[in-house]
């Protein structure tokens, strides 16, 4: 079982070293990768070893995935979660562009929700695990990774003190990323607070191992 272990935390917090200073910032970005590769399926990033994502379906059963935990959440309402708010953060707040997220991935994915899931209650999590198509979860996971990649390898040193402009976090609302809410529309707060460095650290690193662990937790129990 894969846990936010000390080896992570560990990099971490060399991340929120390395970043802000400008004689290892490049050795910050290769730190990023190296930790977003982990998140991702293998594909992403080209590579022969299994990641913690990869880990995570291996053996995996259908029902699992849709087993809803005391938590009140599903393995794969946690990989929506991370991969909608990864889309959102990367391509609207730090890359400044169009999620991927559109009418058209929303129709093979097969399910009517557009946002982050923040606020969907226990039926409509059920309805979720229903109907999504887990094939098209995952190659959305994986398109969202393969462009957070590029968008990290892009990224410059004076990036990481830039702010978040109110017409991005708009962006957001039309794009459905959140909803009105007040378990979803908070969101917009959090994040409009932060600088890129901030959002590199939480959500695009830490934000995504706590629930890639939670899925492990669920798996542990109920994938027998």
């Amino acid at each position: 079982m894969i846990n936010v272990s000390k080896g992570w935390n560990e990099k971490q917090k060399n991340l929120g070293i390395f970043l802000p200073n400008q004689k290892t910032f490049i050795k910050g970005i290769n730190l990023l990768l190296e930790m977003h590769s982990l998140l991702h399926d293998k594909k992403v990033y080209k590579i022969s070893s299994e990641t913690f994502y990869d880990n995570l379906w291996e053996n995996m059963k259908e029902e699992t995935c849709k087993i809803i935990s005391n938590k009140k959440t599903s393995i794969l309402w946690n990989i929506w979660h991370i991969t909608r708010i990864e889309d959102i953060i990367s391509n609207i707040l730090i890359g400044n562009k169009e999620t991927i997220f559109n009418k058209e991935i929303q129709t093979k994915l097969g399910i009517k929700v557009k946002d982050t899931g923040n606020a969907m209650v226990y039926s409509e999590i059920e309805t979720f695990n229903k109907n999504v198509n887990i094939k098209e979860l995952k190659e959305y996971r994986i398109k969202v990774g393969k462009l957070t990649q590029k968008i990290i390898m892009a990224l410059e040193f004076s990036d990481m003190k830039r702010k978040v402009e109110k017409e991005q976090l708009e962006k957001i609302k039309q794009n459905g990323g959140v909803t009105d809410d007040p378990k979803s529309i908070w969101l917009l707060d959090f994040w409009g607070k932060k600088n890129i460095l901030g959002l590199i650290m939480m959500p695009i690193t830490r934000h995504q191992i706590v629930h890639l662990n939670d899925c492990f937790k669920i798996k542990q129990k109920y994938n027998k």
